[in-house]
């Protein structure tokens, strides 16, 4: 058993990866005695990540606020504490806040062969975060 005591900082989401004030509490990062990524993830009003996809899919866990998030192609949908979503492997999506609200969630997702946990891809317009 291992315990990591609280105390570590919150790091900010890179504007390579979201639009607006975004704030990350890793969890656990993928090593080599398991493939799993997990952080809390912290969205101001507005805030949202950059299209991206899984190798292996992920799951959210909303904790607090209000959020959107949206499938390419799709409508997004509202997603509120206790709300869990399922992406699976390779599907294009975005999640974050809604315009007047912040949202927080526990994403967890799993590293492929190479060790890598998301592919990032262009952002998200506002156009397709207001559709």
């Amino acid at each position: 058993m291992h315990v990591t005591t609280s105390g570590g900082t919150s790091a900010r989401g890179t504007e390579d990866w979201f639009t607006g004030t975004v704030h990350i509490d890793g969890i656990r990062t993928p090593d080599e005695q398991s493939t799993i990524g997990c952080a809390h993830v912290r969205f101001a009003p507005g805030a949202r990540t950059a299209w991206h996809t899984h190798p292996k899919g992920q799951t959210l866990y909303v904790t607090d606020g209000i959020g959107l998030v949206a499938s390419r192609g799709g409508t997004p949908q509202e997603i509120r504490p206790g709300d869990v979503v399922h992406i699976a492997p390779g599907e294009e999506h975005w999640h974050g806040a809604t315009a007047d609200r912040f949202m927080a969630h526990v994403a967890i997702q799993e590293a492929d062969e190479n060790g890598q946990p998301v592919t990032w891809l262009t952002h998200v317009s506002d156009e397709e975060y207001s559709a």
